[in-house]
């Protein structure tokens, strides 16, 4: 029997295993939100990458202001070839005896007439000839079945008009500009984390005034009936409750919903597993950014509200500054270009297999080429054309930029004013409409005020309550808006045509090089 039970307990626990405990939530403050947010955040991944393409960009308008040398091996099998006839050796006839001539290689004697010397040396050409055609041409390449070359090419622009120096002004530019963007994803990441906080935690705000209001309108409702049960109220009381309190329960599933939104929307950011469930420990009502450590950083000192301060402003100065660049690199499509290049090249002619390092042979030469543009269609006019509406356009840009700046400023300092403002202002009425319904609620309870007066009350606590918590809401958010003014983006100015006229950067014509490794021969 105790292995009865024994074996039952045992199938028992394997078939509904342990209890899941309820996941806990997990306390957020909104100093740990920060930290959270910018390994998380895509856009100042994005930002660094700008970084980076801009770097690459720098690197490759200021290596041209360096000789480029470059090495090369190739290997060449000729399989066919029009010399071929030439070194093919006549043939003998087998019948007839071996030649007795004896080639002996022409050696002239100083001592003896020049008439002897000519006729030595035209009876060892002859001989030669017989035996084997154009054998003092075995080193050369001419129908050669295999060919190895050895290659070393060199380089470098002595004069270009300006242009190099131009695309560097122009990455420079670039490579500033992405900076600056990365300083205003970061601010703009920082009001993000808090905007969506604090959004959350009035999401949270609203529905405990709505699920308190609900319980206040249930306790109404339940006082109501008594009454009426006991003969001191009318059924109009009762039904008016009964409204009041139904009325109250869409408003409640309302909020939390918009509770959950803002609750989703914030573990987006953060990175955070959607199903995680968050308790905000920051206080909506608590406006002492001392409290949280990187947002008192940011508002330790007077806040920047110059408008040439702005992100989006100094954008646009490096944007001028770099179709200044791209200006002088279309400028110096007019002017000569003057390079100096030099090959060397190591050459072999093997009959069969690799060849010894005595076989090469050596080719060096030196060349200065002057590239002077006499008549391009209109190519470099269009270009010229091109570059100074551009800069009009980028000094213009410039100009919306400084105004747009200029606008938002004082929109954000008054945005500020109103929110304190009305921050002060919700104060005194949520604590006087408290008090009111408090009395009110006494008034009912004895039965000295009607129903009417306390869902008036109840009305007026509630909307002081919301006002009250809107009221934080936007405070904190201007305040953090004001204190990260300076690198906040503008909507509409995405500042980034000094970046992207950095990577469309005009190049002017390179003068022409020899291939390294190229065999010329005269």
């Amino acid at each position: 029997m105790r292995r009865f039970h024994l074996v039952w307990l045992t199938g028992i626990a394997v078939g509904i295993g342990p209890a899941r405990l309820p996941a806990q939530a997990r306390t957020l403050t909104l100093e740990e939100a920060l930290s959270l947010a910018r390994p998380a955040s895509e856009a100042i991944g994005l930002a660094r990458l700008g970084i980076e393409k801009a770097r690459g960009q720098q690197l490759q308008a200021k290596s041209e202001l360096f000789p480029q040398i470059g090495g090369s091996f190739s290997y060449t099998r000729q399989l066919k070839s029009q010399f071929d006839n030439l070194f093919r050796t006549p043939a003998r006839d087998t019948t007839a005896p071996p030649p007795t001539t004896r080639c002996d290689p022409f050696l002239p004697d100083p001592t003896k007439p020049l008439a002897e010397r000519l006729d030595a040396l035209e009876r060892s050409v002859a001989c030669t000839s017989v035996l084997n055609p154009f054998a003092g041409f075995s080193r050369l390449p001419f129908g050669r079945k295999n060919t190895y070359t050895l290659g070393l090419t060199g380089s470098q622009v002595l004069f270009d008009g300006g242009r190099i120096f131009g695309q560097m002004k122009a990455a420079d530019a670039g490579r500033r500009t992405a900076e600056i963007g990365l300083s205003s994803s970061e601010a703009q990441l920082v009001l993000d984390v808090v905007q969506s906080y604090y959004d959350a935690a009035l999401s949270d705000r609203l529905v405990g005034i709505a699920e308190a209001t609900l319980a206040q309108t249930d306790t109404t409702l339940t006082q109501t009936r008594l009454r009426r049960e006991v003969g001191t109220a009318p059924e109009f009381d009762v039904l008016r409750a009964t409204v009041a309190r139904d009325n109250q329960r869409p408003l409640v599933i309302q909020a939390r919903t918009q509770r959950d939104l803002a609750h989703i929307r914030l573990r987006q950011l953060l990175n955070l597993p959607v199903d995680e469930a968050l308790t905000l420990a920051t206080e909506l009502a608590d406006t002492a950014l001392g409290r949280v450590p990187t947002l008192a950083r940011l508002a330790g000192g007077p806040a920047d509200t110059l408008p040439e301060r702005r992100a989006v402003v100094r954008q646009a100065v490096e944007a001028v500054r770099a179709q200044e660049g791209l200006n002088s690199v279309s400028r110096s499509l007019r002017l000569p270009g003057v390079s100096l290049t030099s090959q060397y090249s190591r050459l072999a002619y093997p009959t069969g297999g690799l060849p010894g390092w005595n076989e090469f042979l050596n080719d060096w030469r030196v060349s200065l080429a002057v590239q002077v543009p006499i008549f391009t269609g209109g190519r470099i006019s269009g270009d010229r054309v091109q570059a100074k509406a551009s800069l009009a356009e980028a000094k213009l840009r410039q100009a919306q930029a400084t105004e747009a700046a200029q606008l938002d400023n004082r929109n954000a300092i008054a945005q500020l004013e109103a929110a304190v403002a009305n921050w002060q202002a919700s104060e005194g009425t949520a604590a006087q409409a408290n008090r009111a319904y408090q009395i009110a609620e006494i008034r009912f309870r004895e039965g000295i005020s009607t129903q009417t007066e306390l869902l008036d009350s109840r009305i007026a606590l509630q909307q002081a309550e919301v006002n009250r918590a809107q009221a934080a809401r936007d405070f904190q958010i201007a305040r953090v808006r004001v204190a990260l003014l300076a690198d906040l983006p503008i909507n509409g100015f995405g500042g980034t045509e000094a970046a992207t006229t950095a990577r469309t950067a005009t190049r002017a014509p390179q003068p022409a090089t020899p291939a390294a490794g190229g065999q010329q021969f005269p």
